[in-house]
């Protein structure tokens, strides 16, 4: 039975995209042929048999949409926190501890969230429920770091680092919801987080390869002590993984909904989305709430609205319609990083896409999978992105340009190349200072290679432009990044 259901929810995912094909693929499996019926049979006949199973798959899809955020990041933290794979570029640290990437990130980390090549990570799940925990860094120099602090539903709600709280050496109070009391005098106090848990991740920039010793350094020195440890010599902060273990699709295909159940219990929503979890509670989706109680038909709803979910959602990266589209780049709107009650851009443009997004602020990054005729970007494309003298990025820290796959990872390649930008070694520029990236599965010019990225041997790409502390006239669009010319 699990093993039909499962199937079931994966038929469903795929029905609505192609519902011709689902029918076919429904008669040559006549084992979950009745389930699958009953289950998308609406979706193909445009027909209602049960009304009950209809609103509680259209309530069951704002649910999942509002959820997301809790269920993918209840994934992440069990495994960045109890699943030691690769330490060296894959997060693995107990509950208020730091783990810090050893190297820059290349093609063999594949968790997704599109990460950077420029940045050394510092990542660290923090649960404030108990008590602050306070944020310790050395004297940063000159160095561009930030430390971006992020709720459960991916929202920012403050950050440390060289932007908004200086380069010196500081100390900095985290603190969860409800919580009151004093600070020792040298601990700077910061915005409350609107959760329990929150996400810590950690940006130190690496200027070179010969570079990455000077930034490890430095992590190091970074800490998270508890507030009733902080001061106290040799105080060990306790090593705990004990998190919540998610349940996947793949095991229960009511997983999903039983484990963004327990996230609102573990980290209770703002009060003011009261109104919408009484409408959810009716088909048992809420903090605490058991969606085995609820009849099979509403289970059954569920089991689609949750397969139907995240393709909806790619679908809504890949539309745009979350941005403002200058030559085929999209640029966010000043809501990103904290789209709040913007459950649908939260969901998707936030959380699905990268885990998180920055504050406009803090950085830009401007996604772009057409070129300057509209068409998708191909794997056997040749592509140049040309930026005259005055065109060139304007930023206060640093910008590049990086190349992803399809499923938001970086691309394998035998370069070893990953981003190219301002701080590229070897990067030419023209005379009068224009310059020219060739965006292309190898290099077609030894002349040209310094300035060459590696893009994907086959299915779809896109790239992604980073602007680190960028110019007003990035956040408000009024610089205008050139477009992404095919040239074979």
């Amino acid at each position: 039975m699990a093993e039909t259901a499962v199937n079931v929810a994966r038929a469903a995912g795929q029905a609505v995209r192609h519902p011709r094909a689902t029918i076919e693929r429904a008669r040559r499996l006549p084992q979950i042929f009745p389930t699958l019926r009953q289950a998308v049979g609406p979706i193909i006949t445009g027909r209602v048999g049960d009304w009950r199973g209809e609103y509680a798959y259209t309530l069951g899809e704002q649910a999942f949409v509002y959820g997301f955020p809790y269920i993918y990041n209840a994934q992440l933290r069990y495994d960045w926190v109890t699943q030691p794979r690769n330490p060296a570029t894959v997060p693995y640290a107990p509950v208020n501890h730091f783990w810090h990437a050893e190297r820059l990130l290349d093609a063999s980390y594949r968790d997704g969230g599109c990460p950077n090549n420029d940045t050394l990570y510092s990542v660290a799940w923090v649960n404030l429920g108990d008590e602050p925990v306070i944020l310790s860094h050395p004297d940063m120099g000159d160095r561009y770091f930030a430390f971006e602090l992020i709720g459960i539903t991916s929202d920012n709600f403050d950050y440390v680092g060289q932007r908004t709280t200086g380069s010196a050496a500081g100390n900095f109070a985290l603190t969860g919801p409800g919580w009151s009391g004093d600070l020792p005098p040298d601990v700077q106090p910061l915005k409350t987080a609107p959760s329990p848990w929150i996400l810590i991740l950690g940006r130190t920039l690496v200027s070179a390869t010969n570079d990455v010793a000077n930034v490890r350094a430095l992590q190091e020195e970074y800490r998270l002590t508890p507030l009733s440890l902080f001061g106290k010599p040799d105080a060990k902060v306790p090593e705990n993984r004990d998190v919540l273990k998610p349940i996947r699709a793949e095991d229960d295909p009511l997983g999903p909904w039983k484990t963004l159940n327990a996230m609102l219990a573990e980290n209770p929503p703002p009060a003011h989305h009261e109104i919408l979890l009484k409408q959810f509670a009716q088909i048992g989706v809420g903090p605490g709430l058991d969606v085995e109680a609820q009849p099979d038909v509403v289970k059954r709803s569920l089991i689609r609205a949750a397969a139907v979910g995240v393709p909806m959602l790619k679908q809504q990266i890949l539309s745009g319609d979350w941005a403002h589209l200058v030559h085929g780049w999209r640029y966010p709107p000043p809501e990103m990083g904290r789209f709040g009650d913007d459950f649908l851009k939260r969901a998707a443009d936030q959380s699905l896409v990268g885990i998180t997004a920055n504050d406009p602020a803090e950085a830009v990054y401007l996604v772009n999978f057409d070129d300057s005729d509209g068409n998708k970007l191909t794997a056997g494309g040749h592509y140049e992105l040309h930026f005259e003298t005055d065109e060139l990025p304007p930023v206060d820290a640093f910008w590049s340009l990086t190349a992803y796959g399809e499923d938001m990872n970086l691309i394998p390649n035998l370069a070893d190349r990953y981003s190219i930008g301002d701080r590229t070694p070897g990067l030419k520029q023209a005379a009068d200072g224009a310059l020219t990236i060739y965006l292309q599965r190898k290099p077609s010019d030894e002349d040209k290679e310094s300035n060459w990225l590696p893009t994907a041997q086959e299915g779809a790409w896109f790239v992604v432009l980073r602007l680190y502390r960028p110019r007003s006239e990035v956040v408000d669009a009024t610089w205008e990044c050139p477009p992404l010319h095919r040239v074979g």
